[in-house]
């Protein structure tokens, strides 16, 4: 499911003499070089014992002035082994440049460092690891004192890679005694103007692909170049007639007119709605008013009508003539989806179309966008523009995930702790006020990553998505993950306890206080999961489940699905006294300390059936449950890397029964960055490449035959062995997928970790969302069929043709052009910050050759740092030579690339 940083890797805290994992003290690795420290208590605070002459102004004046700068220096220093990192590491250094003298020595730097530090290489700093990705500066007997202009360096090893610009998180801030923390304004990311993306101006450029862009020795992926980029895109040709007649998603029967008929918009349309409710038109009704196509009386004429023959749930028939539309469906989706057909084929430079017929129906009837506003928090008008593009492309699930470690979302009634508490981070360590900061939010809690949704805010999300045909799955993360969950009870506890309520503070307690069990998260928390033993964590969950299904009544649209999330259980309970009263004596089965999560899963999962909800959890949590004891109808998110042989749990799953939703992460995880530059937004662990044709390229209904087109994160050819394998016994382990079974469907995720705007929300979704949309709707004919006898994958093997692949080739240059020359403007007219693409670029003799992923946008260039030019051509250059693309519209950039 979230970011397992590279798989998945050692469980890590720090350890204060060892500088390693303190649950794992049997693992220390020595190092008499290092000044990692352990962190504080939590509820301690900067001593106030400090100079009597650093006054708030003088913080603020520090902190407004220093330059900060991290440098990644290589991903292949010397000292992996003797640091406890596993022989995976890397080295980094934060720049302090200071404007003015500041001679205190009892102060903190705050900051997040996404992967853990194992050693401290400069005498002058300390490095605490506090809780997740927040870690503490401070300076030893040996620091001397900031003085202005003079650098100081704080060098360091971390563990894994870095592999990103982006991992340096922003909003450093310094703490001193009781003094207002102050953010450091040099590490604040900006706007750059043209883009409207974030920047992070205090990071040092990636220049070196061989030290700091390789994971290892075997790492062939290329740094995406224009050069690699335009090599890339070859074969791509710009043809807008292309365009013309294609619809997105395409449909399974299109026929084109044979007098070659125009059908003329520009009048409008004129509505025969028959029986149809007008309501549930309406979302596709604005669509075509904001493409230009509204409703007059001189409208053609679009008349409305139920359909005579059968097809599948969601299917449609379109008929456009000159003289009149006529559309038939059986349902208010399929009325919809036609409706967003005529608007696909509408190009709105012109507001005409072909006259055709069109017979429709879906491929899966589970087609589903996941967005985390967990991470960090997304506006309430950001997920209702969310929805008006899941329907205009007949995506009909929105899997929205409201709570994880670093924020609680969605006010629940009876438990206000879990939005007052738990949706800010900010500098509070004792957690009272708010979550510890993470992920590079700052100090302060009117960081626009903190926040939550109304009640009412909810029901109008609901109501949003039910106009568009469109349900709503809630998530709150458990039983790990559940940090957010966890401290505001805790808060809770405290308040009540306070008051002398010893019962209602223990209602709803997430945790045994006497569980000594020491664990780490993936990522790095050691206080995040539910204790699974105490009757206070289900009446909790139980309490949580049945306010959303208020919630659900109230909007009109039932509770059908909650996803328990069920993932990442990091292994604590170990040592709870409550869990070990609760293995000696129980009837549930349960019979070791390993069963614990299981335990969980299923009982939630029973509980939520009972109410006539459908249980949904990712598949890796999901595969510790006993299958008899599960409800019959549950839903697993497979979100397993193929080229790990993430295909044998889908496979197996899917033939337990389980609506099975293909969530694979180097194909659907929309916060994996578009192309191989550390420039690029976005997570890495299982690709660092996920480009629009990679999407489009991906053949869902037979997972392991990807193998054919696919590389590794490395760039390195994979192996996918679907044939059935036996164990010792002759029981089958694994293999292919039972005759008659199908996957319900697929589903894009978007992770926030490293996503901090609605804008950079929309950037790392757009155009994705289409192709997803290309892929959930419409089965290619270039998809290899899937063998249920089984099948060894390669890039040797051969059963994707090359008739196969020229036919894709052929219509990835369709679907390419359709979206350069027509359905960008239609984002553009929605608001909708999409990612303008980066240019592909070639100099030969002196010539600029350019291209892109998909034709139809202008390109600029510049020499020397002069003016941008419009490319129009071939043409000579000389000097330093840039390149970007400019969005449909005409108004945003996308990001410059240096051709040399």
């Amino acid at each position: 499911m979230n970011n397992k940083l590279v798989a998945m890797t050692v469980l890590l805290a720090l350890n204060t003499a060892a500088c390693s994992d303190p649950a794992k003290p049997t693992q220390s690795t020595q190092s008499s070089q290092s000044t990692l420290a352990q962190s504080d208590s939590l509820e301690s605070s900067i001593s106030s014992d400090i100079s009597a002459s650093l006054t708030q102004d003088k913080l603020n004046q520090f902190a407004a002035t220093l330059g900060v700068t991290y440098r990644m220096i290589t991903n292949y220093p010397d000292m992996c082994a003797t640091t406890g990192a596993d022989e995976r590491c890397f080295k980094a250094q934060i720049e302090f440049t200071p404007e003015v003298d500041f001679q205190a020595q009892d102060w903190a730097i705050y900051y997040s460092q996404m992967r853990p530090v194992k050693q401290v290489l400069s005498p002058e700093f300390a490095m605490s690891h506090v809780k997740g990705d927040l870690y503490k500066i401070t300076p030893t007997d040996k620091f001397d004192g900031f003085k202005k202009g003079e650098r100081l360096t704080l060098a360091f090893v971390g563990q894994l890679w870095q592999l990103s610009e982006i991992d340096a998180m922003p909003n450093y801030y310094i703490v001193a005694g009781s003094l207002k923390p102050a953010v450091i304004q040099s590490t604040v990311p900006g706007i750059d103007p043209e883009t409207g993306m974030e920047t992070r101006p205090y990071v040092a450029s990636y220049t070196d692909a061989d030290t700091q862009y390789k994971r290892s020795e075997t790492d062939e992926l290329q740094w995406s170049t224009p050069e690699v980029l335009f090599q890339i895109n070859q074969g791509v040709k710009d043809d807008a007639a292309l365009a013309v007649n294609t619809i997105i998603p395409t449909p399974k029967v299109q026929l084109l007119d044979a007098e070659n008929r125009q059908v003329s918009l520009q009048q409008g349309i004129k509505l025969v709605l028959n029986d149809l409710d007008r309501s549930s038109i309406d979302a596709a009704l604005q669509r075509l008013a904001r493409l230009g196509i509204a409703e007059t009386q001189q409208g053609i004429s679009v008349e409305f009508n139920a359909l005579t023959k059968t097809l599948q749930p969601e299917g449609y028939q379109l008929s456009i003539a000159p003289e009149k539309i006529v559309i038939h469906a059986a349902d208010d989706a399929g009325f919809s989806y036609a409706l967003a057909s005529l608007a696909s084929l509408v190009d709105v430079n012109h507001l005409s179309v072909n006259a055709m017929q069109v017979e429709d129906e879906p491929r899966y009837g589970f087609r589903g966008m996941h967005l985390d506003v967990a991470r960090n928090f997304h506006s309430k008008q950001q997920v209702l523009d969310l929805l008006d593009q899941m329907a205009a492309y007949k995506l009909n699930t929105l899997h929205l995930h409201l709570g994880d470690d670093e924020g609680w979302r969605l006010q629940i009634d009876g438990l206000p702790e879990l939005t007052e508490v738990g949706a800010y981070r900010c500098h509070d360590l004792a957690e009272d006020k708010c979550l510890l900061p993470q992920l590079g939010s700052g100090p302060a809690a009117d960081s626009k990553v903190n926040g939550f949704y109304t009640k009412a805010d909810y029901i109008e999300i609901l109501a949003y998505a039910s106009a568009r045909q469109i349900q709503v799955i809630p998530s709150m993360d458990m039983p790990g993950h559940s940090r957010a969950a966890i401290r505001s009870m805790e808060a809770r506890y405290r308040k009540l306890m306070a008051k002398g309520d010893e019962a209602a503070a223990n209602e709803y307690r997430l945790i045994d206080p006497l569980d000594t069990t020491q664990y780490s998260s993936i990522q790095y928390y050691d206080d995040n999961t539910l204790n699974v033993c105490l009757e206070s964590t289900y009446h909790f969950v139980d309490k949580v489940v049945g306010e959303i299904a208020k919630l659900h009544q109230q909007a009109g649209q039932a509770l059908e699905t909650y996803h328990i999330g069920a993932d990442e259980t990091a292994g604590a309970w170990l040592e709870s006294p409550v869990c070990k009263a609760f293995l000696a004596d129980n009837d549930k089965g349960v019979k070791s300390e390993k069963e614990f999560g299981a335990y969980f899963i299923e009982r939630v999962a029973n509980s939520l059936a009972q109410k006539g909800i459908k249980p949904a959890g990712w598949s890796d949590g999901m595969s510790h449950t006993r299958p008899e004891i599960m409800p019959k109808q549950s839903q697993t998110n497979i979100w397993d890397v193929v080229a790990h042989g993430g295909y044998q749990r889908a496979h197996k799953q899917a033939n337990l029964g389980w609506d099975t939703v293909l969530s694979n992460p180097e194909v659907l995880y929309f916060d994996f960055p578009y192309s191989a530059d550390p420039k690029e937004h976005g997570y890495y662990w299982a690709s660092r490449s996920s480009s629009e044709r990679h999407l489009y390229s991906f053949m869902p209904d037979n997972l392991p035959a990807n193998a054919e087109q696919w590389t590794t994160i490395e760039g390195r050819p994979f192996e996918a062995d679907d044939r059935p394998k036996l164990d010792e016994q002759g029981r089958q382990q694994s293999g292919p997928l039972a005759k008659e079974i199908q996957f319900s469907g697929i589903q894009g995720q978007l992770w926030s970790e490293t996503i901090r705007s609605d804008e950079l929300v929309e950037y790392m979704i757009f155009p994705r969302l289409l192709i997803l949309a290309e892929r959930a709707w419409h089965k290619a004919d270039w998809e290899v069929p899937y063998q249920a006898e089984g099948a060894l994958y390669n890039q040797e093997s051969g059963y994707f043709t090359q008739e196969m692949r020229a036919k894709q080739a052929e219509q990835w240059q369709t679907f390419a052009n359709t979206l350069g020359h027509k359905e960008l403007l239609k984002l553009d007219k929605a608001n909708i910050a999409y990612r303008v693409p980066t240019v592909g670029a070639h100099l030969h003799q002196g010539t600029l050759y350019t291209n892109l992923t998909y034709p139809g946008l202008q390109i600029e260039y510049r020499l020397d740092g002069g003016q941008w030019k419009l490319y129009q051509g071939l043409v000579k250059v000389e000097g330093k030579v840039e390149v970007r693309a400019i969005a449909a519209d005409g108004v945003r950039k996308g990001r410059v690339l240096a051709v040399n």
